[in-house]
């Protein structure tokens, strides 16, 4: 069959030597084993460090999941203040801090600030030379008390309620008009507040 019009003629490569070109991982299992046994002699010189590095607990983003409460990527500089611990300690300590996230609750900040405390209630810091400890490391009984590398958990932090009856005054009550009432009074609330000026200023002007 010919070509007809102004088409490409093909030209078509079938012979090229493909298994040369072909990359294989017979050495996985081997690589597998190797890391593994690296991981375990790299845990052995770190000691008692946790596993983890400790990061906040926050609310999962979204109205659909905002229910769950997971780890977050660092502490804010406002929860470490209050924690009393500062930055550079908190990285030296494996505390993870984030100095772009800000606290948008006082709940949450709460939560958070007493994790830190508890944290900083149960950390060992081992001295680099056993006879001249620096500030901030531990000493007496601490360093013979017994370690985990298990960090904190998160704690579900609202307990669920018990079922209840709903009350009439529940039942009487309208979300959706509260909400969109509230909206219109700090939307005009400025408006208002200068006609009512105006108002008082007219009806001062009349008794004059």
């Amino acid at each position: 069959m010919g070509f007809a019009h102004n088409n490409v003629l093909h030209n078509n490569h079938f012979r090229k030597d493909w298994q040369r070109r072909v990359r294989t991982w017979f050495d996985q299992p081997g690589r597998k084993l190797r890391r593994r046994n690296a991981r375990k002699a790299k845990a052995t010189t770190l000691g008692v460090r946790p596993l983890t590095l400790l990061r906040p607990a926050v609310r999962a983003q979204t109205v659909r999941y905002n229910r769950k409460v997971r780890e977050g990527r660092g502490f804010t500089l406002t929860e470490l203040k209050e924690a009393g611990i500062g930055r550079k300690e908190a990285r030296s300590v494996g505390i993870v801090v984030d100095h772009r996230r800000t606290n948008l609750s006082e709940e949450g900040k709460k939560v958070n600030v007493e994790r830190l405390k508890a944290y900083k209630a149960k950390l060992i810091v081992f001295p680099r030379k056993a006879g001249k400890p620096k500030k901030g490391d531990s000493t007496g009984d601490d360093l013979t008390a017994t370690t985990t590398r298990q960090n904190l958990a998160i704690l579900d932090i609202y307990a669920a309620e018990a079922p209840r009856k709903i009350t009439q005054e529940e039942r009487d009550f309208k979300a959706y008009r509260t909400l969109r009432d509230a909206q219109s009074n700090a939307r005009y609330a400025g408006v208002r507040k200068i006609r009512a000026a105006k108002k008082e200023e007219e009806e001062a002007n009349k008794k004059k």
